[in-house]
């Protein structure tokens, strides 16, 4: 007779590990494969716009147009809902980086980035969540996945997260206002 044991808490761990990298390295394929269709997300208002930016933002590393389209739609749209939709939205994509890092933690340690964010992230981080979102920079990513590797609840990460890209995208579509008219 076989004797089917519950797995270690080890194992368990891994198999979630390996889930969250799997699931983040997905959805970045599909979206990098589906890039033109994703774009016409946001034709469709406010909900085309939060869809483009989460789609958007769920790219790992990889960035994607999400503050062009901010900028895009500031002409038509109302700019201060503009920043909040499409930061929630853009927030929520990151999500994928932060599994990342709760999945991977062996693919981003012990590089000279990721040791420092860590350093910053152990003191301040919501404080660092929110200027990586806020300043437009390849490196929230890295940021997302060292929140995860930490263990940064959820919660903090995505008001974090949401707050700094609303300003952000918020005054590019001001910006697109201005430039663009309505």
């Amino acid at each position: 007779m076989f004797r089917f044991d519950k797995p270690s808490a080890k194992t368990s761990q891994l198999v979630r590990r390996i889930a969250a990298v799997l699931a983040a390295i997905g959805i970045t394929l599909g979206i990098i494969l589906l890039r033109d269709h994703v774009r016409q997300f946001a034709v469709y208002g406010y909900p085309g716009l939060f869809v483009f930016s989460l789609i958007s933002n769920a790219t790992v590393i990889l960035p994607a147009p999400s503050f062009a389209a901010a900028f895009a739609v500031g002409g038509a749209l109302n700019p201060i809902v503009i920043g909040v939709v499409a930061g929630l939205g853009a927030a929520l994509g990151e999500m994928t980086g932060y599994l990342a890092g709760i999945g991977g933690r062996s693919i981003v340690e012990n590089r000279p980035l990721y040791d420092r964010l860590w350093v910053w992230m152990d003191k301040r981080g919501m404080l660092v969540v929110f200027l990586l979102a806020l300043i437009p920079n390849p490196v929230f990513d890295v940021g997302g996945m060292v929140a995860g590797t930490q263990h940064m609840p959820v919660l903090s990460f995505l008001l974090a997260g949401w707050a700094g890209k609303a300003i952000r995208l918020t005054l590019l579509a001001l910006s697109g206002q201005f430039l663009l008219g309505t």
